[in-house]
């Protein structure tokens, strides 16, 4: 698949990454009964991930969005450029972050940060992609769809210049 300057291959299928969310909502439903979490998902990447997670979700379960910045083209910027839109309080709530991935982590070491100096009851942490050997800063993700070798992917929300958020697969840089 070509993207703008750039060849891409399947990665993940759209069935592989639903299987793989359902799980997660299962151990999320558990981890969470009798409690209300809000779930605070991070645009733009995450948006496809929150939606579908939040469809396999039981109880009651808020969600809200922020947006914030740190990616230029396939790399990241390591520093949180901007947050915007959180209008909840997150005081004693159960807060759970939903990232479409980690990599460097300095951008979520940073957004970790900003919520618990709000004090929210709980804070955990889950990314459909992780990029274990690309984390600059330690930090304990709660809950991880996929471990990928540190390559550039696309699709299913994640983006190159502000293409292939529309895929249904996750597609890697092709070498």
């Amino acid at each position: 698949m070509q993207i703008k300057d750039k060849e891409f291959e399947i990665y993940l299928t759209s069935q592989v990454i639903q299987d793989r969310i359902k799980g997660l909502a299962d151990q999320i439903n558990i981890d969470y009964q009798g409690k209300r979490p809000l779930m605070i998902a991070v645009l733009n990447g995450a948006f496809m991930f929150a939606a579908d997670l939040m469809k396999s979700l039981s109880g009651e379960v808020e969600i809200s969005f922020v947006k914030i910045a740190s990616y230029q083209a396939t790399q990241s910027t390591g520093k949180l450029d901007h947050l915007l839109g959180l209008q909840e309080n997150v005081k004693d709530r159960d807060i759970i972050l939903i990232e479409d991935i980690v990599d460097t982590g300095l951008t979520m070491s940073e957004l970790i940060t900003n919520i618990l100096a709000q004090k929210p009851a709980s804070l955990a942490v889950a990314t459909l992609l992780w990029k274990k050997e690309a984390l600059q800063k330690p930090m304990k993700l709660q809950y991880v769809g996929f471990e990928i070798p540190n390559k550039f992917v696309v699709g299913y929300g994640l983006d190159y210049d502000g293409l292939g958020r529309n895929l249904a697969d996750i597609y890697q840089l092709k070498e």
